[in-house]
């Protein structure tokens, strides 16, 4: 619970309305966003033609999981159960820090420092990892297309730079940019499923994939994280609510359209490959073709043209998720320097587009210096050109979405507590208990990531990297904790901030006796 100086601002919230004063370059720039541009917002960061690509033949081959059509229905129900809670609670709060608002709103302010170091941490390996697997995409086009060797980093690099600069502009022309990326892939997928259930494999629409026992063996425990990875955007959602004009109706209808939407189209995309290669094959054909297995039975099934269009597509969806999560990152960086928990700053927003442009700068900053560090540390001069994707892509991958699964379980915990106080638990009952059951399953999910990261990243069970990359998450919370129990201890004004947004410009106005300078709406 805050204290002090914050009862008289969070009164403010409590019809689920926010201070809607527009401190100078200190908030951002409401009513840019509507449905669509919000759905697409969110939907680009799933990168729906790179988790068709590339999770689910690695989820087939390197786990050897036949069931994954049903593991997509599985988690679209848990995510489902998350996102009733999550939604209900985005009534309430709006704030760019989403996870860690409703964190800090439920379980004070010290949790939520502790979950805002994690975020920023999370979805910084998110969006980093990215530029491995799109640089040797890239470099593999040139290859290709122009017979040109050129090495992965220099894109990576180059759309660090591009993706960095799109985050200076507004958000409504990059919803526009996600959009058409987002629509075409999509396209592209669909096409490739309509084929496949067509024209099935010698064993024709066997629905064997959806059969329970299929999910057995040591592999469900990575596969459950691989999966999770691949519905990472939909939460995203909360994170733009201060840039439209209705936060309380849009941000839930865009987060059930985007549960619902991936779950259906990743089950039927999934359950196409099984169609096309066969049950009995799927696996085998994963652990030959490993990330091309797509572009081999596209190329079968509907000829080397569409398979060269989808290699294109596949680099410039890879390019829209990148400049989703660097949209979602600077938000971060944003709401946590405008709330004290990084330099002020952070909490500024350029003065062209009302973008957070100091978080942009930041976000840009730490991917040139992991990319350069990966470029210097290349394998490719001792014979591994896959070292940008094992590497990079899946260790940065695996770390966000562990980071991601830990937040999701947090902040169901947070909303039962949050409306527990608020004396509204008979009221909420429903959406309590379906957040309840939602951390039970997400809880699980984080265990077994834990337990079998090694296989995850590709590591042997006695690598550091299998107790490492994981001890990120952990330092990143105990570093929030600290900085918490510290502002909490030295600065209680600045503690009572923690997950207010907008109300934290009334905070501040009174405490410098300027009231009145802003305007309530």
């Amino acid at each position: 619970m805050k204290t002090g100086s914050s009862s008289t601002s969070r009164a403010t919230a409590d019809g689920g309305g926010i201070s809607t004063f527009k401190g100078q370059d200190r908030a951002l720039r409401a009513d840019r966003l509507g449905t669509t541009g919000l759905l697409l917002s969110v939907l680009a960061a799933t990168a729906p033609l790179m988790v068709v690509a590339g999770v689910m033949p690695t989820t087939f081959g390197v786990m050897g999981v036949l069931g994954q059509p049903l593991l997509f229905v599985i988690l679209g129900l848990v995510l489902a159960l998350f996102s009733v809670g999550y939604a209900e609670m985005s009534r309430h709060v709006h704030n760019a820090g989403a996870f860690y608002a409703y964190i800090s709103r439920g379980l004070g302010g010290t949790a939520g420092a502790g979950a805002a170091m994690v975020a920023l941490v999370a979805y910084n390996a998110l969006q980093v990892g990215i530029y491995g697997i799109f640089g040797f995409e890239v470099s593999g086009l040139f290859a290709t297309y122009l017979e040109v060797e050129v090495s992965w980093w220099i894109p990576a690099l180059a759309a660090v730079l591009v993706v960095g600069a799109l985050g200076w502009l507004k958000i409504d022309l990059n919803a526009r940019v996600l959009g058409v990326l987002l629509v075409i892939e999509v396209a592209l997928v669909v096409i490739f499923d309509v084929a496949a259930i067509a024209d099935p494999g010698k064993e024709g629409l066997s629905l064997h994939a959806f059969n329970p026992d299929t999910l057995t063996g040591a592999g469900i425990g990575t596969a459950l994280c691989f999966c999770v990875a691949a519905f990472l955007g939909f939460e995203q959602a909360p994170v733009y609510a201060e840039e439209t004009s209705r936060p309380h109706v849009l941000v839930p209808r865009v987060m059930f359209l985007a549960v619902g939407g991936i779950a259906v189209f990743y089950t039927i995309s999934c359950w196409a490959y099984t169609v096309a290669a066969g049950p009995s094959a799927i696996v085998g054909t994963s652990q030959e073709q490993s990330a091309g297995l797509l572009f081999f039975l596209t190329e079968d099934l509907l000829g080397t043209g569409f398979t060269d269009v989808l290699h294109v597509l596949f680099v410039t969806g890879m390019f829209a998720a990148m400049l989703s999560f660097h949209n979602v990152v600077a938000r971060y960086a944003f709401a946590m320097g405008r709330e004290g928990l990084l330099p002020r700053a952070f909490g500024r927003t350029s003065g062209a587009s009302g973008a957070p442009g100091t978080g942009s700068l930041l976000q840009t900053g730490i991917s040139l210096v992991v990319v350069a560090a990966f470029a210097f540390a290349d394998d490719r001069p001792t014979g591994d050109p896959t070292a940008p994707v094992l590497h990079l892509f899946t260790w940065m991958g695996s770390l966000g979405a562990l980071g991601v699964a830990a937040l999701m379980a947090a902040a169901s915990v947070s909303v039962i507590v949050f409306f527990v106080r608020r004396g509204a638990a008979a009221a909420q009952f429903w959406r309590l208990a379906a957040s309840g059951l939602s951390v039970l399953a997400l809880l699980f999910i984080v265990v077994y990531t834990v337990k079998d990261f090694d296989v995850l990243i590709g590591a042997g069970p006695d690598s550091a990297l299998s107790w490492a990359l994981p001890a990120v998450i952990a330092l990143a919370l105990a570093v929030g904790l600290a900085q918490g129990l510290l502002l909490r201890s030295r600065a209680p004004e600045r503690h009572a901030r923690i997950g207010l947004g907008n109300e934290a410009f009334q905070l501040e106005k009174a405490a410098t006796g300027d009231a009145g300078a802003g305007e309530r709406s």
